[in-house]
């Protein structure tokens, strides 16, 4: 046995899904995804911090396999999503894609650990990835050629 679990932590800014706020729909969200991919939801929970538009929804799902805690906060257009699954072979990132395709984010930043990886003990440092979504991209190249002419235009 080298790895008990894996563990996957994003941040997802900006998202276009417009309903944050609403527990019942990412609830109906999340467990369909859960049920798509055949993980045995033991026990799902949600509460809502604060009001609408200025405060988080806490959604949480625990199953056989694992848990997921995902929080929402509305105003921000930013969620911060932890899965863990407890199986050597299992891919917490490809549940975590369905997720991403449903908030639409147009940054996402993500950690990805092997839990109780016992055979590597002293290569502890996590996998980090940071993704800009495709649009997001050519805007901030767009900027960038915009403030190189205007400055090439001011030295001349």
């Amino acid at each position: 046995m080298k790895i008990i679990a894996r563990h996957f932590t994003a941040d997802l800014y900006n998202c276009k899904y417009k309903k944050l706020a609403d527990a019942k729909q990412l609830e109906d969200m999340l467990r369909s995804i859960l049920n798509d991919s055949s993980f045995h939801i033991l026990k799902m929970d949600s509460s809502i911090n604060g009001t609408p538009g200025s405060g988080h929804l806490a959604l949480s799902a625990l199953m056989q396999e694992g848990h997921i805690v995902i929080h929402a906060y509305d105003n921000l257009k930013y969620v911060a999503a932890d899965v863990f699954v407890c199986a050597e072979n299992a891919d917490p990132e490809r549940l975590f894609k369905d997720i991403r395709k449903y908030l639409k984010p147009d940054k996402l930043k993500t950690t990805y650990l092997k839990r109780g990886d016992f055979g590597t003990i002293t290569d502890m440092k996590p996998r980090t990835k940071t993704k800009v979504a495709p649009l997001r991209r050519i805007n901030n190249a767009g900027a960038r050629v915009v403030r190189m002419l205007a400055h090439r235009k001011r030295r001349r």
